[in-house]
């Protein structure tokens, strides 16, 4: 055989052998490529957050808690600077003082000296009666006789009821010195009073505002104002996370909804924790509107895919699970893995 038709015979074999090759690899690209690849479904790790704010606008004077620190319900966390109410208080608690005052002069009545005063006035008017009296009777003797005249029985006449109306009117004053004031003016001290307690108890509640509490057990994530600077009324000063009540959220779609239920039970696996797979329980299920992302189930569109926000509790607590960690499920086909 000639060396030409010898290289043609090489040429050929090398040929087949490449469109072989060629034919292998795309067979095999085909394979991984029309292989349904598994579908991931990725959530996040959420806790209840709690924000701390005050009524009150002021400074912060400073922290007690500073991030990361574990509290508990009822720790002190901040001290806010509030000078305005603080005067506040002070013209409250003048205006209870004053309104006490006057309530004990009302119940009190008058002064041991002026009972005393009013009863001499009386013994005095009463004294000026009885004389007045006697005049009278002796005139009126002696105008019976023909002795005195009808003036001079008039006079002792008026003298007489003069000093009645004096002797009345004397015992009237001393009864009410010893009365001390009416049943209304003790009434409206009392009211005053009441109306002076509850301004006190009001600014005494802001004053309180002052000192901030921990709502909740947890963990300080986020401080907000540095100390000194002023924070606004319902302003947020720091934010506080309850480790005990976490779930995870997924984004699903609801082709994918098959097997997720609500009380039913899901396996998912956590990154951030080497892949530890955790039993959730799914208690919450919903649209999640318009406004989540949408897919067409076919190049004609017949019909679009809704997102669902699926919700689930680990069944039991996971040590190192913090919000904002990935959670993974994993299907294969219409499985889940």
């Amino acid at each position: 055989m000639s060396e030409a038709k010898k290289f043609s015979m090489s040429n050929m074999m090398l040929a087949f052998i490449t469109v072989l090759v060629v034919i292998g690899l795309v067979a095999l690209a085909g394979f991984f490529l029309l292989t349904p690849s598994d579908d991931v479904i990725m959530g996040q790790a959420e806790a209840t957050q709690v924000r701390v704010s005050g009524k009150l606008a002021g400074r912060i004077a400073a922290y007690r808690a500073a991030e990361g620190d574990r509290v508990k319900y009822g720790d002190t966390l901040v001290f806010l600077d509030t000078p305005e109410v603080q005067a506040k208080l002070r013209q409250a608690e003048a205006l209870h003082s004053a309104a006490s005052a006057q309530k004990d002069k009302a119940l009190a009545g008058a002064r041991t000296q002026e009972i005393a005063a009013a009863y001499e006035m009386s013994q005095k008017a009463q004294a000026g009666l009885d004389i007045a009296k006697k005049s009278y009777e002796r005139v009126f003797r002696l105008f019976e006789k023909g002795v005195m005249s009808a003036q001079k029985k008039d006079e002792a006449e008026a003298n007489y009821k003069a000093a009645e109306a004096t002797a009345k009117a004397a015992a009237s004053q001393y009864e009410l010195a010893r009365e001390g004031a009416r049943r209304e003016d003790k009434a409206a001290a009392a009211a005053t009073l009441e109306r002076a307690e509850g301004a006190v108890a009001e600014v005494e509640a802001y004053v309180s505002e002052s000192v901030l509490l921990s709502p909740i057990d947890g963990e300080v994530v986020e401080r907000f104002p540095e100390v000194g600077e002023l924070v606004g009324s319902g302003a947020p000063i720091m934010n506080i996370v309850d480790m005990n009540d976490m779930w995870v959220t997924f984004s699903v779609r609801e082709d994918m909804l098959p097997e997720i239920k609500i009380g039913g039970e899901i396996n998912a696996f956590i990154p951030a924790l080497g892949d530890q797979v955790v039993a959730m329980t799914v208690y919450y299920m919903k649209d999640m509107g318009t406004y989540a992302a949408w897919k067409a189930t076919k190049t004609t569109g017949q019909y679009d895919v809704k997102t669902f926000e699926v919700r689930a509790r680990p069944n039991q607590t996971v040590e190192g699970l913090r919000p904002g960690m990935s959670v993974i499920l994993k299907k294969k086909g219409n499985k889940l893995l």
